[in-house]
């Protein structure tokens, strides 16, 4: 079966009897053709099956009016979250979202980042993903002044704009809670310190402890993947351990609640025996029993501030003041896994 004859502007004005600019004025509703006309020339392109040809406007014009976000995963109720604030903002400004996902890795990052490159983007918002050691695959957006945002997880010193919280100062808050519920041999759960919200968020732990006057152990450091299965090995150490800390911080809910979970299964109580705080505010925290103590890390808001910052960056990439890192509120909220009863 031969394959049907795409439409054109040009059939549509053959039948119509007027210029091809003509229609494609009024497809485009200008207002210097007359009502009536863009009306025949809209009905007649619905009947006809004509679609407009996005590839070469956007060769026309330089842009395709698509935005590339590059996430580190999918099962993260912060990533989702983000994700619907970049949709929500790229969509009202008229820009489609293409999504690359790296599943943690520097290598499907690096395929991630060429692909968008090719595909022509006209911006890119990323979160790096664990093992990610360089920003060399960003370079070609960089020389081609194509705008570039991180987000969450970002590289301290690079040529994109960064959206993000303050972890040193989170984590800082975290511990001294823990620490004003009387503990004194606090744990920290984190993950790879190579990616700048773990190493804050441990930097921050440990101030808080030398400010209170306790010392740091770094037996207490658990560095994991933050899997499940790594969560709950560490937990039965800590178990088994003597002395035995009295409170772990955690950088993530799920992680929280997993060790939560293990604890009580091992026979502590929380918070009597070990007190728990996680980190973003997921859902989960509120589920668990005793609901978790963590920090509110707003997704929609990080992912919104890091769209609306690509959209300003593209419509005025000269204006100075867009070129700096912006730093979105976080704050601790206090619930039964670490709130002790004197």
């Amino acid at each position: 079966m031969a394959q049907e004859k795409e439409i054109t502007i040009y059939d549509i004005a053959r039948l119509l009897g007027i210029s091809a600019s003509t229609v494609s004025r009024g497809l485009k509703n200008h207002p210097g053709v007359n009502i009536k006309t863009r009306v025949r020339i809209a009905e007649t392109a619905a009947k006809l099956g004509y679609r407009s040809n996005s590839i070469a406007t956007s060769l026309r014009k330089q842009q395709t009016r698509t935005i590339g976000a590059i996430i580190h995963e999918l099962h993260s109720e912060f990533v989702i979250l983000a994700l619907a604030g970049i949709e929500k903002i790229t969509n009202n400004a008229g820009y489609d979202l293409i999504i690359g996902h790296s599943s943690e890795t520097m290598v499907k990052e690096v395929a991630n980042a060429h692909n968008l490159f090719n595909k022509r983007v006209d911006g890119v918002i990323a979160s790096l993903a664990y093992d990610t050691t360089n920003l060399q695959h960003f370079e070609p957006f960089f020389r081609k002044k194509i705008p570039v945002v991180f987000f969450d997880r970002v590289e301290e010193n690079n040529d994109g704009i960064q959206v993000v919280i303050d972890n040193f100062k989170a984590a800082y808050e975290a511990t001294a809670h823990l620490i004003g519920q009387k503990c004194t041999r606090i744990a920290h759960s984190t993950a790879n310190l190579q990616r700048n919200v773990y190493s804050q968020r441990l930097e921050g732990y440990r101030q808080a402890l030398r400010d209170h006057g306790q010392t740091y152990n770094p037996d207490w450091t658990f560095v994991n993947d933050q899997s499940r299965e790594a969560i709950r090995e560490m937990a039965g150490n800590i178990v088994c351990m003597s002395p035995r800390p009295d409170a772990i911080f955690l950088t993530n809910d799920f992680c929280a609640a997993v060790c939560i979970q293990t604890f009580k299964q091992l026979g502590l109580r929380i918070p009597d025996d070990i007190a728990v705080v996680g980190f973003n505010n997921d859902t989960i925290s509120q589920l668990m029993e005793p609901q978790i103590t963590t920090i509110d890390y707003p997704g929609n808001e990080i992912g919104e501030s890091a769209a609306t910052h690509l959209i300003d960056l593209l419509n005025n990439p000269n204006d100075p003041t867009l070129h700096q890192k912006v730093v979105i509120d976080s704050k601790l909220i206090i619930r039964g896994s670490s709130r002790r009863i004197f």
